[in-house]
């Protein structure tokens, strides 16, 4: 067998099993930017590489994957930072910006501005072995600036070597020309933006915010319903500070994640393990907000529910660009083992993203997107917080 590159001396965490799929003296080679064999070096077939690579014993794993972020947007929320750590709630603040805040400012920037500082935060992750992300709209709330944000998020991938799925989260916030016309607000996303992000292929899933100071659940089932009538995945923002049965909406509508979920009930958490849909745990924004109420892990675990962990990169309620960090805390403050936070990294993220034949494990036939860490064990990029061990990062075989 004639391949590109061949990396040795190594060992795997291939993320195939819950328990990591653990390959000493392993091998990986890469053709045409597909992994082609991947195991014990003793078993591999006769390869023929172009290139050698000798890991020296490093550990590789998947290109860590963030299947959960706001990257595209304008200004900062350092003010409601200040106002939050003297004691304002998040409620309070989306009453008097928040979100809406965020949307000004974005509104206000071109794209090429809003693409360079997404660009400076996107090589933070990137450094850090990320070769997958998710990226929402949702800080524009209009045609063009929804328009522009979707399409600095494709354009992301022109200028860096990493895979970007971009989300449309018009239903992040009702915006504040239409605050005495919610319904009208409905009817411009699901009849005109969405009908024209599915044709133009800006977006590969829409998401929306379930929530008391965002849409109910009847909304929200209105936005899905338009997302699916034009072959556009769902996604939803679940149950975060208060139980609207965001978790079972999302189930009912084949949702491929639903995220936060700190008030989620156990009823959601059955109908959630039932559809196959993912629970993405965001530790940032609850560090950020100084919630109490954690996720549900347990009945996650009860009923089989998978889960991703991801940065929720946002600049209001969780300016987190650390995907490392993100395993961190999803460890030490929800209780998430250190195989969960890697498996929620990279194969369960992949699955949110609906790219789990593609990205999240290292297997003959994904992509040879790799993370080549300088660690004795995988648990270190859990347990360091700030600490990266990143030594190499592979994108499509190169």
């Amino acid at each position: 067998m004639r391949v590109d590159t061949i990396w040795r001396d190594s060992r795997l965490a291939t993320m195939t099993t819950d328990t990591l799929g653990i390959v000493e003296n392993g091998m990986i080679a890469a053709l045409d930017g597909r992994i082609v064999y991947c195991g014990p070096a003793t078993d591999a077939p006769a390869i023929d590489a172009r290139e050698t690579i000798h890991c020296d014993g490093r550990w590789i794993t998947p290109g860590l994957i963030d299947c959960h972020t706001h990257l595209v947007f304008g200004g900062d929320r350092v003010d409601e930072f200040r106002l939050r750590l003297a004691g304002a709630r998040y409620e309070d603040l989306a009453a008097v910006g928040g979100i809406r805040a965020t949307v000004a400012a974005t509104r206000a920037a071109p794209a090429d501005t809003l693409r360079t500082q997404a660009l400076a935060r996107l090589d933070v992750m990137i450094a850090a072995g990320v070769t997958t992300l998710e990226v929402k709209s949702g800080y524009g709330l209009d045609v063009e600036t929804e328009i522009r944000q979707l399409e600095v998020a494709r354009s992301l991938g022109e200028h860096r070597r990493v895979h970007v799925s971009p989300s449309y989260l018009g239903a992040h916030a009702v915006p504040p020309e239409y605050l005495d016309n919610v319904d009208g607000y409905l009817d411009l996303v699901c009849t005109r933006m969405i009908p024209e992000i599915a044709s133009g292929r800006l977006a590969d899933s829409v998401d929306a915010f379930c929530e008391t100071i965002a849409f109910s659940a009847a909304q929200v089932a209105r936005v899905f319903g338009a997302a699916h009538a034009h072959g556009l995945q769902v996604r939803l923002h679940a149950d975060q500070l208060s139980d609207l049965g965001g978790a079972a909406l999302a189930a009912r509508f084949g949702a491929l994640s639903a995220d936060h979920l700190e008030y989620a009930s156990d009823a959601g958490a059955a109908a959630m393990a039932r559809s196959g849909t993912v629970a993405v745990i965001l530790p940032g924004a609850f560090l950020t907000l100084h919630e109490t109420r954690k996720p549900p892990i347990g009945a996650f675990r009860r009923h089989g529910v998978r889960m991703a962990v991801a940065t929720d990169l946002n600049p209001g309620s969780s300016p987190l660009v650390s995907p490392l960090l993100a395993m961190g805390l999803a460890a030490n403050l929800f209780g998430l083992t250190i195989e969960e936070c890697l498996l929620g990294m990279t194969r369960e993220a992949a699955r949110a993203l609906g790219r789990q034949d593609r990205a999240g494990t290292l297997e003959a036939g994904r992509d040879c997107d790799l993370a080549i860490w300088s660690i004795e064990q995988p648990a270190e990029l859990v347990y360091w917080l700030g600490h990266n061990p990143l030594h190499q990062r592979v994108f499509s075989g190169s």
